[in-house]
């Protein structure tokens, strides 16, 4: 009973996510605005000629000037979707609806879903040739076996354009992928396996026909149906693609085959393995049930009668989940940007090896963060990356379209693949392209990062990047075992003393000096040698601090726990001489169109005029670091002298100490947000100022706003935030906060670790 009120509360679920706010799962905007005449004659009459004239003296030119190149026909007949069979092109609609948005979620690829009633192959091949001026690519979906071999086959054939039969060969690539990692875990070749798959559809096919790409032997390839083995001189429920694998054999059914198959591929329907027949399989036998939601055989009962198989299923709820995602979203985006005219087997070829290669790289900290509690290192339980690794976009579409080129069938070819990449991963990782100058600088430098919470998963994957992509050395502060355990865990390569250092405040050998040192600095601000002691066991800030006092690291990040002001007090304490000083923090907001840099954020609550106005400096210092021009407007609640209020006050008076400094960067104030924004506004309301265009550094009059600004611009537009940058301390010293990611953690690194001369 508890049973049907589950399943039946699922269904509803279900049912009111696709039904509300709005039916449906996908919707159209428009890329262009459309406010005014001007908008209008250009979008449409007149000016749509221009385009029209252009796409029609060379048809290349549609990806210029229209959707056409980023743009996937997701199409089906609905004759064999999911596990519900032939429901028709209108109750497959849903389906389809969905693999679209997740070519958009995965790959930004805009998708029209195209549910056609027409059960003739051969009708229906006509019907998508005829939509071809339309899409850039094709992807064939749900269209029954043998009927969708013959609609592919004649697309392929008269199309200029990818067409791409999911069912197949995104199924089979996918699977290719798992079993090159899987034959390298037991130490086997392709060459030399023995493979007995059940299912003649179209999935099992495309994933067979796969595997002789790969190396198997036609002759080691056993092919299993409703009907028994696939044998030559067998007419029942034959087909062409069928019988390409029929083998010269007496032998009729499974149990007749499985004796030391290397490889059980499952593609057909629930119960049809059993733990038997998989204890007949050889050693280390590799066991792919992936039959969904109900497999061939369930994992427990493969493990039971071989302990050290590897298996792979269709569900997300065991390890190794064989997920067409890994795959279509990233293929079609390679293909796409380079202007193929079909999906080859070279272009598949790499799309396998890059999934298989990066199951086998270190885990992202992204991917970890959205698979919480699973064990994402290489091994038998992790053959192949999770759908939601942002690393699948750069590495996968990078090496299909190298692919695409180099077997001849680009029409765009890309020019440098290292910048392709980078834009790639800068549709995921946000901050991927505003941050390469920094990288670039912190490339000229070596630099000793202290992270003052060493034993913190983000600090430890930050560190990981920062020994593969940086020239700085990591410094962890925290006890040994809880920092390596850390590591295996999260299946982070780094050693001690190789790739980072430890420093344990048990243990340390030079916590005398430390605590000596911090007495003297402190020892007339009430510090006792007990309490020196003691601070210098067990605060991590203020040792990492003293470190970077001493000279025994360069620079320092705290703040992945605790609140802000707490570690700025200890921060203070040790490193606030010689002229060094907390002048602000700033915060660089990532959006989806312009960053937006916002402070004071941590540092003042209610600054002064003097405070503010090195808080400006300081901004258009740092700002200039992400290569750009700095733009700053002065925020209040008063706008240009409107109002008699305290912030207005103090930012006039800011404005005047700025004036007396003749800066070399555009600045104005006191002004709205809106007005700092908006242009148009700002000049009907103040017609000679000083900005041009939208300011993107805001400097507010108070913490309060500039907190506020900040954490909504998190939490309502979805900005990345880069920061906090802790400015006016020579950039040896940034304070985080408990929100940061990894990537955020890593991208501080890259600040921190930029010596201070590149950007003075």
């Amino acid at each position: 009973m508890d049973d049907d009120k589950t399943r039946q509360a699922a269904r509803e679920a279900a049912l009111r996510y696709h039904r509300y706010p709005k039916p449906g799962k996908l919707e159209i905007r428009a890329t262009k605005p459309l406010a005014n005449g001007q908008d209008l004659a250009r979008a449409y009459s007149p000016g749509v000629a221009e385009a029209c004239l252009e796409i029609r003296a060379d048809e290349t030119r549609a990806a210029d000037y229209t959707a056409r190149g980023n743009l996937v026909a997701v199409v089906t007949n609905g004759s064999a979707v999911l596990g519900l069979g032939n429901i028709g092109a209108l109750a497959s609609k849903p389906v389809m609806e969905g693999k679209a948005v997740l070519f958009k979620k995965f790959a930004n690829i805009d998708c029209f879903d195209i549910e056609l009633n027409e059960s003739d192959p051969e009708k229906l091949a006509d019907i998508i040739c005829a939509m071809e001026p339309s899409f850039g690519a094709v992807n064939l979906e749900d269209i029954k076996a043998p009927d969708c071999f013959v609609v592919e086959k004649r697309c392929r054939e008269r199309m200029n354009i990818p067409v791409f039969h999911d069912d197949q060969h995104g199924t089979a690539i996918v699977v290719g992928a798992a079993a090159t990692n899987a034959l390298r875990i037991a130490g086997k070749r392709f060459e030399d396996i023995k493979v007995v798959s059940t299912g003649g559809g179209a999935a099992g096919i495309a994933c067979l026909n796969m595997l002789l790409k790969l190396g198997v032997r036609r002759e080691n390839i056993w092919l299993v149906d409703l009907h028994g083995v696939v044998h030559e001189g067998r007419s029942e429920d034959m087909n062409p693609q069928k019988a390409a694998f029929a083998q010269p054999t007496a032998a009729r059914s499974l149990g007749d085959v499985i004796e030391g198959a290397d490889l059980f591929l499952g593609l057909s329907g629930p119960g049809v393995l059993s733990g038997e027949l998989v204890g007949r399989m050889a050693e280390r036998p590799i066991v792919f049930a992936l039959a969904n939601p109900v497999p061939e055989i369930m994992p427990d009962e493969v493990r039971e009668a071989a302990p050290d198989a590897i298996i792979a299923t269709g569900r997300s709820d065991y390890p190794n989940q064989v997920n067409n995602v890994l795959c279509f979203p990233f293929i079609f985006r390679g293909a796409l940007d380079v202007g193929a005219t079909e999906i080859n087997d070279a272009m598949q070829l790499a799309c396998i090896d890059g999934i298989a290669a990066l199951a086998r790289a270190t885990t992202s900290a992204e991917a970890a963060a959205a698979y919480q509690g699973e064990q994402l290192v290489f091994g038998p339980d992790y053959l192949i990356p999770k759908p939601f690794d942002p690393r699948l976009m750069g590495v996968v579409a990078t090496a299909v379209a190298r692919a695409a080129m180099e077997s001849g069938v680009a029409t765009r070819p890309l020019d440098d693949f290292e910048a392709y990449k980078t834009r790639l991963d800068s549709s995921v990782f946000r901050s991927a392209m505003l941050m390469r100058p920094v990288f670039s600088a912190a490339a000229q430098s070596e630099r000793r990062i202290v992270f003052a919470e060493g034993e913190d998963e983000r600090v430890l994957r930050a560190a990981q990047a920062i020994s593969e992509e940086m020239t700085d050395r990591p410094i962890l502060i925290g006890r040994p075992e809880v920092i390596l355990h850390g590591c295996e865990r999260a299946g982070l390569t780094m050693r001690p003393g190789e790739d980072f250092d430890i420093v344990d405040p048990a243990k340390d050998p030079r916590y005398r000096t430390y605590w000596e040192t911090y007495l003297s600095l402190m020892a007339r601000r009430g510090v006792t040698p007990d309490l020196a002691k003691v601070i210098m066991r067990t605060n991590t800030t203020a040792i990492a601090a003293i470190m970077v006092h001493l000279g025994d690291a360069d620079c320092m990040i705290c703040g992945t726990f605790g609140q802000y002001l707490w570690h700025l007090n200890y921060i203070r304490q040790v490193l606030a001489r010689d002229g060094r000083h907390a002048v602000g923090a700033l915060s660089l907001m990532i959006l989806e169109d312009e960053p937006l840099f916002i402070a004071d954020t941590h540092v003042h609550p209610e600054p002064t005029p003097e405070e503010i106005c090195e808080t400006v400096i300081g901004a258009a210092r740092h700002v200039r670091r992400f290569g750009l021009r700095p733009n700053i407007a002065l925020c209040s609640h008063s706008q240009f002298g409107n109002l008699d209020i305290d912030s207005g006050r103090r930012m006039r008076a800011a404005m005047e100490l700025l004036e007396l400094r003749e800066p070399d960067f555009d600045y104005e104030g006191e002004m709205h947000t809106d007005a700092a924004l908006d242009p148009e506004l700002r000049s009907r309301i103040f017609p000679h100022s000083r900005l041009k265009g939208p300011a993107n550094v805001l400097v507010f009059a108070n913490g309060d706003a500039a907190s506020g600004v900040r954490n909504i611009l998190k939490m309502r537009a979805g900005a990345l935030e880069v920061g906090p940058i802790l400015m006016g301390m020579d950039n040896t010293v940034h304070i985080v906060t408990p929100s940061i990611t990894a990537r955020g953690l890593l991208n501080i690194s890259a600040l921190a670790g930029t010596d201070v001369s590149h950007y003075a």
